[in-house]
């Protein structure tokens, strides 16, 4: 009986043994044949995405320009697997380098399910990356952006701050206040009036949300936006992207900010969750601040 179950266990046993080994051989040939390269390349490259109709024609940008992320993460012969950040969407990308001698140019795609994926066209020129998006769908508002990106290395600091020689007005959102006037005959003329703006106090340049153990004595005296500027710094430190223009708009430019996710809740300390809390208690109540700005 013994004889005839180890007659039975054999074929078994030396299937098995083939089937390993030949799973180990394709393995192994997979790992010959797709060596990583350009390792060097890895990592965060990150620089303005723009197109040339948002300038006005004295070459100053209507808004801030966007903050555009394209992080490597893998190459070999074949393939490029990366990932680009920008206007608060994380999208993947595939694609291929070339190199014909010594120049490297890099062709990346977004998936094609979103309707404003496109293509990265990107040469390698010296220490940045410099290239063209082009949007799948020509009939975009903007199918072409341009980028130029340098490596940048993304580490949480708790002592960031904004820059004080910036002005954080919100130009998303005014407030028209009309004009009055009295004419010779006694009669008041309502006039076309003129656009406030949310803006921030100097205060945002004082509090550290992410260092100090913020009191109620510390907000309440404070403008609504200056409560939601503390608040998202937190966010950008730890390198939230956002999605909301407004904040886009005050963090883009901001040399020291990367945006690498879209989610930060899990990077946050004790002392900001606690400090959030108070922010958004206060944010509650708090009334914005209008002043006159001239664009």
């Amino acid at each position: 009986m013994k004889k005839i179950f180890l007659l039975t266990l054999f074929p078994i046993l030396m299937l098995s043994c083939r089937d390993a080994k030949k799973t180990n051989e394709q393995k192994k040939a997979v790992q010959i044949a797709q060596p990583e390269i350009h390792k060097e390349l890895y990592g965060f490259w990150v620089g303005n995405f723009y197109s040339e109709d948002e300038l006005e024609y004295d070459g100053d940008m209507i808004d801030a320009l966007k903050k555009l992320n394209i992080n490597i993460k893998k190459i070999t012969k074949d393939t490029v697997i990366a990932q680009c950040i920008v206007s608060g969407n994380s999208r993947p990308l595939l694609g291929k380098l070339s190199n014909q001698g010594g120049k490297i140019t890099i062709m990346l795609g977004e998936p094609g399910g979103d309707k404003e994926d496109g293509k990265f066209e990107i040469t390698l020129i010296g220490d940045t990356l410099i290239g063209k998006w082009k949007a799948y769908k020509t009939e975009l508002k903007l199918p072409e952006r341009m980028f130029k990106l340098t490596k940048k290395a993304f580490v949480y600091n708790a002592n960031l701050m904004l820059p004080t020689e910036s002005n954080y007005v919100d130009w998303s959102k005014c407030k028209m206040i009309p004009k009055v006037d009295t004419a010779e005959d006694g009669k008041i003329d309502t006039l076309e009036g003129n656009a406030f703006y949310r803006s921030a106090s100097d205060q945002i340049f004082k509090i550290n949300a992410s260092t100090t153990l913020l009191k109620e004595e510390d907000l309440k005296n404070l403008r609504k936006l200056d409560l939601q500027i503390i608040k998202n710094t937190i966010f950008a430190r730890h390198g939230y992207a956002f999605k909301k223009q407004t904040f886009r708009n005050f963090f883009d430019p901001v040399e020291w900010y990367v945006p690498v996710k879209n989610n930060v809740d899990n990077d946050l300390t004790p002392l900001e969750n606690k400090n959030i809390k108070l922010l958004d208690r206060f944010t509650k109540y708090a009334e914005d601040n209008y002043d006159a700005f001239g664009r």
